[in-house]
């Protein structure tokens, strides 16, 4: 692959993860320079060391959200423990090869968690409208808006002309010239917070190692590491179908929790896959480690030596290039497909992107899993059928389907031990037994019609079933 390209794409996409670290940090009451270390860390080790080149990893908003309340009653340092201890969680999910996991999400909670996302990431530029918490107005916002507009033609036409250069990073240098040499009056990335500083010290949490900090630390630590599996997963997917490749989750997975682990140590912020940076870094052309790997190091450089430039950069460019992000990140498609899919998907992408939107996407993932699941539960349960034939006194029903906790009720239904003859056989060859509960229902129903004097034969079972049921004391021929 080209490495001036993959480069050029890193660079763009460190640029937009300067604001979104930052934003991340005052959200969680921390320093800046602790989002910005974490990024550093985060999104150097995972494009490194992790099994999705072409994904960017940073400090994100999802998990900042969820440490709030403990940065604000314990401090910096419980949090840099969690940090550390969210990493291990991680670190432990990789090694374990658990990574296969994200397989059973749904296609459909897919999308509504790219759409989700996509609002998110719109939504949350509208901050950078405001001044001093008040809205801008007059002449500001006027030119505010006329910047960001001028960033999203650029981004829209320039490759028309040329794909020589990322379209982003065109606008985005572009935009800063022309405010820095007309003198515009617009807010820059300094207004949000001063970058420089120094390199990032090693230092273990200065927290008791005790039962009881660990009782403090534990659950905002699995809960970020559930949050931050979740979203790098589910962008790690997002990102294979995009470059129609495929990569390591479990590598990936243990890439993030050293990463964390790292951040954590050297006072940074933890972090996970960031979908909107990753959407800019493959738009720009970046495929390889490469691109990730120079995101990752010119957060650093801009630490250490480049603020003063950087910190000049309008956000009106910013804000741009992510509205931009936003748009190609909606799954407009699936706009197109909710009349044509069944009725149970079309609420299944509505309900994890409203969730997504309104909580975070873990809940909204979490939520969405448990519908799909009941969903297809209460579908396959009410396909159960039996076909019915008598012969020399015997009664044969031949179930078909698949018996589970959910169709129970529905294989009940199928039997009428009262009117049937003293000789009854059910037989297995075309019913698939899924669950403890099928096998329970089976013997529950040899009990009712023993209580009325009759007999049931269960015929061509598996040899597991057979011994379950045999347990039980259900006579059982093969």
């Amino acid at each position: 692959m080209n490495f001036s390209k993959n480069a050029l794409a890193g660079l763009t996409t460190s640029f937009a993860l300067v604001p979104e670290c930052i934003a991340f940090a005052l959200v969680a009451h921390l320093n800046p320079l602790t989002g910005l270390y974490g990024a550093f860390f985060i999104c150097t080790i995972t494009a490194i060391f992790g099994g999705r080149p072409g994904m960017i990893s940073g400090a994100a908003g999802s998990m900042a959200v969820v440490i709030v309340a403990l940065v604000a009653q314990h401090g910096l340092q419980y949090f840099l423990a969690t940090v550390v201890l969210s990493g291990a969680i991680m670190l432990l999910f990789g090694v374990l090869r658990l990574g296969k996991l994200v397989t059973m999400v749904p296609h459909p909670v897919m999308l509504g968690f790219v759409n989700g996302l996509a609002i998110v990431i719109a939504w949350s530029q509208l901050q950078h409208f405001k001044a001093d918490g008040a809205w801008l107005h007059g002449a500001s916002l006027l030119w505010m808006c006329g910047l960001v507009v001028l960033t999203m033609l650029i981004v829209y036409l320039l490759p028309r002309l040329t794909k020589a250069l990322p379209p982003a990073l065109v606008a985005i240098v572009g935009i800063g010239v022309l405010s820095a040499t007309l003198g515009l009056p617009v807010r820059t990335l300094g207004d949000m917070a001063h970058i420089a500083g120094g390199l990032p010290v090693f230092a273990l949490p200065e927290v008791p190692m005790t039962m009881d900090t660990l009782r403090i630390v534990f659950p905002y630590a699995l809960l970020m590491a559930v949050v931050g599996l979740l979203e790098t997963l589910l962008t790690f997917n997002l990102t294979d179908e995009i470059t129609e490749t495929r990569g390591l989750p479990n590598r990936e997975c243990v890439a993030l929790g050293v990463a964390n682990v790292a951040s954590g140590l050297f006072g940074g912020m933890g972090g996970c896959a960031m979908i909107g940076q990753t959407m800019i870094n493959l738009s720009s052309g970046g495929r390889t480690r490469v691109s990730g790997a120079v995101s990752g190091i010119m957060i650093l450089l801009f630490i250490l030596f480049l603020s003063p430039l950087i910190e000049r950069i309008p956000l009106a460019a910013l804000v741009g290039v992510m509205f931009v992000v936003a748009q190609q990140t909606f799954a407009w498609s699936s706009l197109q497909v909710l009349g044509k899919v069944p009725r149970h998907d079309a609420l299944l992408i509505v309900a994890v992107t409203a969730i997504t939107v309104a909580t975070d996407l873990a809940v909204a993932v979490l939520c969405g899993i448990v519908i799909a699941a009941l969903s297809f539960a209460w579908r396959h349960a009410r396909e159960i059928r039996a076909d019915v034939t008598e012969a020399d006194g015997v009664k044969t029903y031949t179930p078909h389907g698949t018996l589970f906790f959910a169709s129970i009720a529905h294989f009940n239904e199928l039997f009428d031990p009262q009117a049937d003859p003293q000789q009854v056989a059910l037989d297995c060859r075309h019913l698939r037994l899924a669950d403890h509960s099928a096998v329970v229902a089976v013997a529950t129903l040899s009990e009712r019609y023993a209580k009325t004097g009759k007999t049931l034969q269960v015929l061509h079972l598996s040899k597991r079933c057979e011994l379950l049921l045999q347990r039980s004391g259900v006579m059982v021929t093969a």
